[in-house]
């Protein structure tokens, strides 16, 4: 297999086992974010989450959590394929240039069990944001459907009937909450890349990684750090993106006319709205999805 296709399907062993492990936290955050904010929502978040989880484990029963698995699978397995290898690749092709290829020095060049090439800060940055965005806005059609079939405002019956009706309704409703994914994602990926690669490199002076299972500990260890940080520096966006792409009222068409209702109604707190759920995902999901992505690279380079 070209090295190209182990990275597409190290990347879709990825999204597949955060999706599937991690889809509860994603439907959670996405009901907390679609409320109105001249609906008051419980004093405390913990039980909002907690009323959230009952209700939907007496409507639905344990499978009502994985609501919307679906079209998360559809957005996220060839999503992380398409990110990882895009990402792979462009890191490569940078590496050769002297502006973002890094000298390696202290460690020794493979002490952290990383099969990835190695950049500046800044060439990490410009290929983080580049990548991420490029793929989301491929896939911004089943970012949309994701977000109603997490949400209960909408009442779609199948995948395939919601894709044909988002589908009708032109560009404008495909690509709808895409200028708060981009400014989401961009500086998320940049930040999440940049750290990384930074914490991975610090560790590995310390603690040099003798096996692959070190190795998938350090890699789970940085990308878990590394997603904490990116996560909290862009979760505002995160909850602009969720309300454009769920509420109809016409409050909410537009970017700036949904950061203007959002700060109307409930002010700073109203854009950390599933802050603590994001975190939780984003953290488990990088510490998964990249000790797998990693580690499947490395088996495949060995057999």
């Amino acid at each position: 297999m070209s090295n190209v296709g182990q990275q597409l399907l190290s990347g879709a062993l990825s999204g597949l086992a955060t999706t599937v492990c991690l889809q509860p936290f994603d439907l959670l955050k996405t009901r907390m974010q679609q409320g109105d904010g001249s609906v008051k929502l419980p004093s405390s978040r913990t039980s909002f989450i907690l009323h959230t989880t009952r209700s939907i484990l007496a409507e639905h029963g344990i499978r009502g959590l994985w609501r919307g698995t679906l079209p998360s699978l559809a957005r996220n397995v060839p999503g992380v394929a398409m990110y990882m290898t895009s990402l792979t690749q462009l890191r490569t092709l940078m590496a050769r240039s002297p502006h973002f290829a890094r000298v390696r020095t202290g460690a020794a060049p493979n002490a952290n069990g990383s099969v990835l090439p190695t950049l500046t800060s800044q060439g990490n940055l410009l290929a983080g944001a580049t990548t991420r965005v490029a793929v989301g806005f491929l896939l911004n059609p089943f970012s949309v459907l994701k977000a109603r079939f997490e949400s209960n405002i909408y009442a779609y019956q199948s995948f395939s009937g919601a894709l044909v009706s988002i589908t009708r309704q032109g560009p404008s409703e495909l690509l709808r909450g895409f200028l708060a994914s981009s400014l989401r994602d961009a500086p998320y990926a940049g930040l999440f890349v940049v750290f990384y690669e930074g914490i991975k490199r610090e560790a590995s002076r310390i603690i040099p990684a003798k096996s692959g299972s070190e190795a998938a500990l350090t890699h789970s260890v940085s990308a878990a750090a590394a997603g904490a940080i990116a996560t909290l520096a862009t979760h505002p966006f995160d909850v602009i993106k969720t309300k454009v792409q769920v509420r109809t009222e016409e409050r909410y068409h537009g970017f700036f006319r949904t950061i203007g209702t959002v700060w109307k109604q409930r002010g700073v707190a109203g854009f950390f709205d599933g802050a603590s759920l994001r975190l939780s995902r984003k953290v488990l999901s990088s510490a998964i999805g990249w000790a797998v992505y990693e580690g499947v690279l490395m088996f495949m380079r060995t057999v």
